[in-house]
């Protein structure tokens, strides 16, 4: 019997998931479907349930429900540490005796991205992480976890930047890593540069410069915008200071295909996929 599983979010038309998701059943022989589902902002919760009473066996979340996913899978089921750390859900597992489990994929798909796609080890290099808001909080532990020499998290609210390096020096506390950790407002980066810099805020969208000076992107450096599908004004400043450029695409589909190995315990190919979807972009 074919399995059924959903992205969940409002809006949700725009998502590329299922045609990802399809793909990779394909590929891996998994007899799936998976489709779009528009919640109501104000109805989340009574939505799951309602898939989970459908026979459902999964649901990837997007904006602007992984919080409230989170809420809900700590209400019912299991969070697991990833999504516990990132303060959101992404995937949610509906298991047969009617319990949840949430995860959180999206830092294991840019870690992924960055390592095997890009080719680009984090390890011991200086990285700037640009926004401290969901995007960024979901991406802090596997960064961290890649063991770069110094990370900084800057934010024009330096509170919010202070928040997330809060949870890095929890993260520290309880690891061997000597990573340097601080927290930075984009007007003090002046001094600085690094070898990855990733762009997490929204600016993307609004095609809205960020108050930051070329000399962070240093010699062969890469510059990372979590946005896919459009020419960012972050990706084009760092394309004139000679840094690597890359957007989000790849973090999108390495995110859905470790959301996938969670559902099906099969690694799914992703490079065509990928290609796939540039070609129709």
């Amino acid at each position: 019997m074919t399995d059924k599983y959903a992205v969940i979010g409002n809006p949700v038309e725009h998502s590329k998931s299922p045609l990802i998701h399809q793909t990779f059943a394909k590929q891996t022989g998994q007899d799936i479907s998976y489709e779009r589902i528009l919640a109501p902002l104000d109805g989340f919760e009574a939505k799951i349930f309602e898939l989970i009473k459908q026979g459902y066996k999964g649901v990837n979340v997007t904006v602007p429900f992984k919080f409230e996913a989170l809420k809900f899978v700590s209400q019912h089921g299991v969070v697991n540490p990833l999504a516990d750390q990132a303060r959101a859900v992404n995937t949610i597992t509906f298991n047969e005796n009617s319990s949840v489990v949430g995860d959180n994929t999206d830092g294991i798909g840019l870690i992924n991205d960055i390592a095997h796609n890009l080719k680009f080890d984090i390890s011991n290099k200086k990285v700037l992480l640009l926004g401290s808001g969901g995007a960024a909080f979901g991406v802090l532990q596997p960064l961290f976890g890649a063991n770069p020499s110094l990370f900084v998290i800057s934010n024009r609210t330096f509170s919010k930047a202070e928040e997330a390096t809060k949870i890095i020096a929890g993260l520290i506390g309880a690891s061997p890593s000597t990573a340097v950790c601080m927290a930075k407002q984009f007007d003090a980066l002046g001094d600085m540069e690094f070898d990855l810099v990733i762009n997490s805020t929204s600016t993307g969208i609004t095609d809205t410069a960020l108050p930051i000076p070329n000399t962070i992107f240093a010699k062969d450096s890469l510059a990372y915008d979590m946005m896919y599908g459009r020419d960012t004004p972050f990706m084009q400043q760092a394309r004139e200071t000679g840094a690597q450029v890359a957007d989000g695409l790849g973090m999108l589909v390495e995110q859905a295909a470790e959301a996938f190995y969670v559902w099906r315990g099969v690694r799914p190919e992703t490079q065509s996929v990928m290609q796939q979807i540039r070609e129709l972009s």
